[in-house]
């Protein structure tokens, strides 16, 4: 092996100046083409075990403002040899300009042209560094940065950063009702005070691309409620998604900055009333759900971000991050995150509407929660707790007030990761009890399908009440494909069936009771689930994720029968590009 070259790179002026400014500049090791060529002879494809995560110092910017791009990478002992490219996209139109140079020919971070030949190097620990400072150009919607880990020929990319901000004219402050139908365009930010009532037969159209900003302060908080009489056609892509924020500086947004979004529709639940007031909000009949319409239409979320929801509208009353109550099956809801919510994540009471690749990501409470006689059917979703605490991964009940109520809370997962906190137990924002992977009780029912169950406080599956454990007996709560690890550690559990499950879920993980099938106790080996601001839920090589057994899901026209595996994820990464998960404290600037 030849030897190894150190050098300082300055990446323009404006980025040497900031490096210096920041306490130094970075250094790369140089690499050889001959040298790269030797050392991954013989490998024709390969992944980093790097995490790398980039970031604007706002979301929003007016056309000529200054945009400041850092970014941290932490190489995990890689030591492959790359080379390394950063552009800014306008998602518009798909045209790139490459950093820090600011051209619109392809060039590596260090200056260096395709005719040039991109510097070859080796990754190096970057902690919150300058890469570019660029102006924001004249340009009006959404733009990505893009940091990409390209091979030591520049032709494959192995890993990519993305992070979204937009260009706009000019704010739009939006209060009170909205009655006529409206459209909210990506050439304007819109912020939120108070209560927003879509209603009157009115849809609320959000362009892809959009920023939303929930004002914190106002009495009484923001939020969006959507309600039985009207809709929201909130449509965007996995490179212009919608992002409904707090106005907070980033490194200082808090839970509960703002309230959420709140879906409001007339499909049945099993309130004896038939109606029913939506949690977190004072009763009024802008704020119920509920009817005979199991087909209702709340309107369209796909491709959505709801961050800092959660605000406090009574005591102990608490908005969640997107909530549904009572909307029907022609509602579509994938594609969706939620982060740091302060209370729930994703929350349904009745319906019957469905969702697909939903993210769950440092919320206060629970994850995903269901109550009331909701129906729906949910495939590919995530959970992640962080040090923050959260509360359980699901929590599903039927009716708090009268366990055997009908149409019984019977939702049907199937590939679902939950990853939890292991130990680090504080007071999460609700119960503080029985922090489980998946908690079932208050007569709950349903269908939970390769399930992976990781990382949880108290155990991997706690069932609780009489009226749950009965829905056992009689098949109306089946779980078949769930795979159990380090679980209970704040009691010590071992990694056993015995060790992963409550008492009571005992004799139904062990086949002995009800439809209890393929309980699995195994290391689920993921990638990088535990690196917060940049997680790998994807299985490593042997991992058990991919084992012949697990349950195929049903052909019926809303499950992908393709996804064997249990779990969230198989081989492809479906949150790139359009999500976020960097930590709060990770865009801190010291």
């Amino acid at each position: 092996m030849s030897k190894q070259l150190v050098r300082v790179v300055s990446v323009g002026l404006l980025l040497a100046a900031a490096m210096m400014a920041a306490g130094g500049a970075m250094r790369f090791a140089a690499v050889s083409e001959d040298e790269a060529r030797r050392e991954l002879a013989g490998i024709d494809q390969f992944e980093t075990t790097a995490a790398m995560w980039v970031w604007t110092d706002k979301y929003v910017y007016r056309p000529g403002e200054t945009v400041t791009v850092r970014w941290t990478v932490k190489p995990y002992n890689d030591f492959f040899p790359y080379t390394l490219v950063a552009y800014r996209q306008n998602n518009q139109t798909g045209a790139r300009t490459y950093l820090p140079g600011g051209g619109t020919e392809p060039a590596d971070i260090f200056g260096n042209s395709l005719s040039q030949g991109f510097l070859i190097t080796r990754l190096q620990p970057v902690d919150k560094q300058v890469m570019a400072t660029l102006t924001a150009p004249n340009e009006l919607g959404m733009h990505t940065i893009v940091v990409q880990l390209r091979d030591y020929t520049g032709t494959r990319i192995v890993k990519a950063a993305y992070f979204k901000f937009g260009v706009v004219d000019g704010e739009v402050n939006v209060s009170g009702n909205i009655e006529t139908s409206t459209t909210w365009v990506n050439t304007k930010a819109y912020r939120v005070s108070g209560l927003v009532y879509v209603r009157n037969n009115a849809t609320l159209t959000i362009e892809p691309g959009t920023f939303v900003i929930g004002m914190p302060g106002s009495q009484p908080p923001s939020a969006i409620v959507v309600t039985r009489s009207g809709r929201i056609v909130a449509n965007g892509t996995r490179s212009r998604p919608i992002i409904m924020t707090s106005s907070q500086p980033f490194g200082q947004r808090k839970p509960g900055d703002w309230g959420g979004l709140i879906l409001l529709g007339r499909a049945t639940n099993n309130w004896p009333t038939g109606e029913g007031p939506i949690e977190g909000l004072p009763d009024a009949p802008d704020s119920r759900y509920g009817g005979n319409d199991d087909a209702h239409d709340c309107g369209t979320l796909r491709y959505v971000r709801v961050e800092f929801a959660g605000a406090e509208f009574q005591p102990n009353n608490e908005v969640n991050g997107i909530t549904w109550g009572s909307c029907g099956t022609k509602t579509v809801s994938e594609y969706l995150q939620v982060s740091y919510g302060f209370d729930d994540a994703f929350e349904w009471f009745g319906g019957t509407n469905d969702a697909k690749y939903l993210v769950a990501t440092y919320a206060r409470d629970d994850y995903f929660d269901g109550q009331i006689g909701w129906r729906g059917r949910v495939q590919h979703a995530v959970a992640l707790v962080n040090a923050d605490n959260g509360n359980r991964g699901f929590e599903m009940d039927n009716n708090e007030t009268n366990h055997a109520l009908r149409p019984l809370n019977a939702p049907k997962f199937y590939n679902v990761t939950l990853v939890g906190a292991g130990d680090r137990f504080t007071q999460s924002a609700d119960e503080g009890t029985g922090v489980a992977g998946i908690f079932l009780r208050r007569g709950a029912g349903g269908v939970f399908n390769n399930i992976i169950s990781y990382n949880w406080i108290t155990a991997g599956i706690d069932l609780r009440d009489t009226r749950t454990l009965e829905n056992l007996d009689s098949g109306d709560l089946t779980m078949d494909g769930i795979l159990l690890w380090d679980n209970g550690k704040a009691a010590n559990r071992p990694n056993t069936l015995e060790g992963q499950v409550t008492s009571a879920a005992g004799p139904f993980a062990r086949g002995e009771r009800g439809r209890g099938r393929n309980f699995l106790v195994a290391d689920p080996m993921l990638r990088r689930p535990f690196e917060y601001s940049d997680p790998d839920f994807r299985p490593r090589l042997g991992s058990p994720v991919f084992r012949a057994n697990w349950v195929q899901p049903p052909d019926d026209g809303f499950f992908d029968q393709w996804a064997t595996w249990i779990g969230a994820f198989g081989d492809v990464n479906w949150t790139e590009e359009w999500t976020n998960f960097i930590q709060e404290e990770d865009f801190q600037v010291r």
